[in-house]
């Protein structure tokens, strides 16, 4: 079975304030280009399609097109779950439609998928694409002959989570922590699994030792809606990851877990890295063969460092044809005049920010630049460090402060 693991869309994002649409569209081809050079049995969608619950028509518009295209009217399947950024009863709405071309949507742990034949059936042969069981968080699908059982988890916030679990819920249950109930919600789910399919996982969520770009919107406080990856199904030959943006095996599962990525830069963060999706390659009882599938790079995000006001106009002037975002940081003793930036903005489109960095003065925002990129968790664990004179905090103090601050932070939300 030849599969694609895609995530992080999201359709009608900006760049402070500018849009991608345009950007997002030569993804979007380039992206069905690839599922049809590459004979993909099957697409994973890892969630945040869109950015945003109230996506612009334009986006949604482009999603259903892509959908359509990708499928062939149902040679391809494709499994989508819904991110933190979805809104997931408006996801799925087309979910009825979306059958006929072999699609499903998820939009929460409980939803549960229909059974049946989907796509185009072709009634000289067997049909190509069939749910032939599902229930709350799984499904079985046979994609030409071959079986695959898939444990699908789209977004679980806290609440989603709870209702999953609530039925025969004992007080000591309700006492776990958000990653033990996962766990526990993943270990019933893989009784599913058997030898003779392949055996997969799709979700978005976050998992302890990965590694943020900072242009995800935060799914966890302080960590507190963080997994282990060793809640994860031992016997899942791969699983399916959305919500962090950049392409990465999470550390400690021999590259079983992963998340794709962004296949688009979202932020200057993310320029050091290329962005792609996974193509996966299993067959029922062996390992996966896992390679990666790279984009282009439809319009690069650059941060030009200008020692001068005359340097950056220069530049502006020289590089005036070139299609890319740019972020200006530059060196002056003085603010620099609303004719100057006219003058670098008339030169070279797109620059999204104009940054003075003014000689012999602290910049402020950089300072809390950096401690929004970090957890509440980091923050506390660097103070202690630097307090105690290397000394990292204990297992349970940590603990204890999150608990904490986390408590504070709700008080404070509800007051």
């Amino acid at each position: 079975m030849r599969i694609l693991h895609t995530s992080d869309w999201h359709l009608g994002k900006t760049l402070e304030q500018f849009s991608r649409l345009e950007e997002q569209e030569e993804f979007l081809e380039e992206f069905i280009e690839i599922v049809a050079n590459n004979n993909i049995d099957l697409v994973l969608i890892a969630g945040d399609i869109y950015d945003n619950g109230n996506p612009p028509a334009k986006a949604e518009a482009m999603f259903y097109s892509t959908l359509k295209r990708i499928t062939s009217s149902g040679k391809t399947a494709v499994l989508v779950v819904a991110g933190n950024h979805d809104n997931p009863e408006r996801l799925v709405a087309a979910s009825p439609l979306a059958y006929k071309h072999g699609v499903i949507l998820l939009g929460e742990p409980k939803s549960i998928a229909r059974e049946g034949v989907f796509g185009e059936v072709n009634f000289e042969m067997e049909h190509d694409f069939e749910i032939i069981e599902s229930g709350e968080g799984y499904l079985e699908l046979s994609i030409r002959g071959e079986k695959a059982v898939i444990i699908t988890l789209p977004y679980p916030s806290e609440k989603r989570l709870n209702e999953v679990l609530s039925m025969g819920l004992t007080d000591e249950d309700r006492q776990k922590s958000y990653s033990d109930r996962i766990g526990q919600l993943f270990e019933k789910l893989s009784t599913k699994y058997r030898e003779d399919t392949v055996n997969l996982v799709v979700s978005h969520l976050y998992v302890m030792g990965g590694e943020e770009s900072g242009s995800e919107r935060s799914i966890q406080l302080g960590g507190s809606l963080s997994v282990s990856p060793l809640k994860f199904p031992e016997n899942a030959q791969y699983s399916a990851l959305g919500h962090l943006h950049r392409p990465q095996k999470v550390p400690g599962t021999k590259g079983k877990i992963r998340y794709s990525g962004s296949p688009i830069q979202y932020s200057k963060s993310e320029i050091n890295y290329s962005k792609g999706a996974y193509l996966v390659e299993v067959k029922a009882g062996q390992e996966a063969e896992i390679s990666q599938l790279l984009f282009r790079n439809y319009k690069p995000i650059e941060v030009w460092k200008c020692s001068s006001v005359e340097e950056a106009l220069e530049k502006c002037i020289a590089e005036s044809q070139r299609n890319i975002w740019v972020y200006l940081e530059i060196k002056t003793k003085e603010i620099i005049s609303t004719e100057h930036i006219k003058e670098m903005k008339k030169n070279r489109r797109d620059i999204v920010s104009i940054q003075p960095i003014l000689e012999g003065l602290e910049r402020e925002e950089d300072l809390a630049e950096s401690l929004r990129e970090k957890s509440m968790e980091e923050l506390f664990s660097e103070y202690f460090i630097k307090e105690k004179s290397g000394l990292e905090p204990s297992k349970e103090l940590m603990e204890l402060f999150l608990s904490i601050a986390i408590e504070g932070d709700t008080e404070n939300e509800t007051s």
